[in-house]
């Protein structure tokens, strides 16, 4: 009889080896739980739903957009000078206007008929004046004619006391008739001599009552110029050349002296007025330049004068054409104007999105390179204009970021695109 055969036992049996892969991969589950899972917070998009942006090192100007209305570049206002009714109106709203040309012609009775009254008393008032002067005239040729007398006198006067003095020293006549022929001499000299200084008091005072009537004379003819142009104000007339605007009476109506009537555009040139935020009040300055685009060509502005009224939290600037401008372009047209805060530099930039109102800028969603989830990433957001914002830490160019806006992904760190 032969002896059994002695079966050594397996030591890796199938069920032993299955056992222990069994551990192994727990554990390693555990391990991966524990120390190598990403614990982020996650959330699942559709990657068709959201707007990825390339990082770009690109040209960058800052600027903000602004509504510009185009005026004539100068422009002269049209007031009545004096009130009346609308007796007459010779053009239309919009005609081309040379300087002096009649616009409309007001009626005022009242105001002619004092103008006339005080017409007449000027003349009154010159004519008398012509009178006094021609009667200093005439008191100057009477003082000249009693000069003349009394030489003549003096010089009979004198001939007879030289002959008495004669025929007295011949001891001829008497003493009494000596003395009476030296008085009467000496008298006539005295006369002429009182004669003469009241020549020279009235020659005096001739010559500045004339210059004070001459004065007075010129003002009333002054005056009567200024009536008859207060009658020629009746007529509106075109201050200079230019287009004719904001004119609309009607014949028969009622206007009163300062009261608007209309304006003129004089044809050189536009401007445009813009309205600008207050909060860039302390950075907007005379010479800053702006533009737009009109018919496919840029056009280039500057900004000549600013209103520093803030009115519903904006104030406005006038801005000049910098060379050419657009033919096409008409009054009361609103064009956009980019308003340059700075000149175009080198920089990091990345296109505007909804993601800033949600992060303000300091940070955004990171497009990992194999392109299947985003994560979050710090950034500082710099300058910024109407379609880039400047990055000036946490991107490269090259780099991709979710510009679209962040309402719906809540705080989660990651996102993993369906």
């Amino acid at each position: 009889m032969g002896m059994d055969k002695v079966i050594k036992k397996k030591k890796w049996t199938t069920k032993k080896i299955l056992n222990i892969a069994g551990i192994s991969i727990f554990v390693l589950f555990i391990l991966y739980l524990l120390f190598f899972r990403d614990k982020r917070s996650k959330l699942y998009v559709d990657k068709s739903q959201i707007t990825i942006a390339s990082v770009l090192a690109d040209k960058f100007q800052e600027f903000i957009p602004v509504d510009g209305v185009v005026f004539p570049r100068n422009t002269i206002y049209i007031d009545a000078v004096q009130g009346g009714f609308v007796e007459r109106v010779y053009v239309e709203d919009g005609a081309l206007l040379d300087k002096g040309d009649t616009i409309m012609k007001l009626a005022n009775a009242n105001m002619e008929l004092s103008l006339m009254e005080q017409e007449t008393r000027i003349f009154e008032a010159i004519n008398n004046l012509q009178n006094t002067k021609i009667g200093l005239e005439q008191n100057k040729f009477q003082r000249q004619s009693e000069i003349v007398n009394l030489q003549y006198q003096i010089d009979q006067t004198k001939r007879d006391f030289e002959r008495n003095q004669q025929l007295y020293n011949e001891e001829v006549i008497s003493d009494k008739e000596f003395e009476d022929a030296k008085r009467d001499y000496d008298f006539t000299v005295k006369q002429l001599h009182i004669s003469v200084e009241l020549k020279k008091l009235d020659s005096i005072s001739a010559a500045a009552r004339s210059i004070q009537i001459g004065k007075t004379m010129e003002r009333m003819e002054l005056n009567l110029v200024m009536l008859r142009e207060n009658l020629e104000n009746l007529y509106i007339k075109s201050p200079t050349d230019g287009q004719l605007s904001s004119f609309s009476v009607e014949i028969g109506e009622t206007k009163s002296a300062g009261e608007h009537l209309g304006q003129i555009d004089m044809l050189d040139g536009f401007k445009l007025k813009a309205n600008i935020d207050e909060r860039y009040i302390s950075r907007v300055y005379i010479g800053q330049f702006a533009e737009f685009d009109f018919a496919g060509k840029t056009y280039y502005l500057a900004i000549g004068k600013i209103y520093t009224n803030v009115t519903n939290g904006s104030f406005q600037v006038d801005l000049y054409f910098e060379g050419e401008q657009p033919d096409q372009i008409k009054r009361g047209q609103t064009v956009q104007l980019r308003l340059s805060f700075s000149s175009s530099t080198d920089a990091i930039i990345v296109k505007r999105g909804g993601f800033f109102q949600e992060t303000g800028g300091n940070w955004i969603y990171f497009v990992d390179p194999s392109g299947t989830f985003a994560t979050k990433r710090k950034i500082r957001i710099g300058r910024q204009n109407t379609n880039y914002y400047e990055v000036m830490e946490g991107l490269e160019p090259g780099e991709q970021v979710i510009i679209s806006s962040y309402d719906s992904f809540g705080s989660k760190e990651k996102l993993v695109f369906k």
